[in-house]
């Protein structure tokens, strides 16, 4: 099942984010699938690396209560 925000949207790499009101992104997603990542799945369950100004990189996931205050803005350009 994928990460979805709150809003309903999937969590997808590259997404321009806000993370406690700080602009971000998401640097990656962990979720069991991809073997450079999957050390954050084991230890803390599915979720990502948001890179925020004024937080740096930080781990988050659905069962944190920080999951809330992630909100999706737009998605990268390709």
């Amino acid at each position: 099942m994928p990460l979805t925000y709150l809003s309903g949207e999937p969590v997808m790499k590259g997404d321009r984010v806000r993370y406690h009101g700080e602009p971000g992104e998401v640097e990656f997603i962990a979720d069991g699938t991809d073997p450079e990542t999957d050390w954050y799945a084991e230890q803390f369950g599915a979720g990502c690396m948001i890179t925020a100004t004024g937080f740096g990189s930080v781990f988050t996931h659905p069962t944190t209560p920080d999951w809330e205050d992630l909100e999706f803005v737009s998605r990268a350009i390709s």
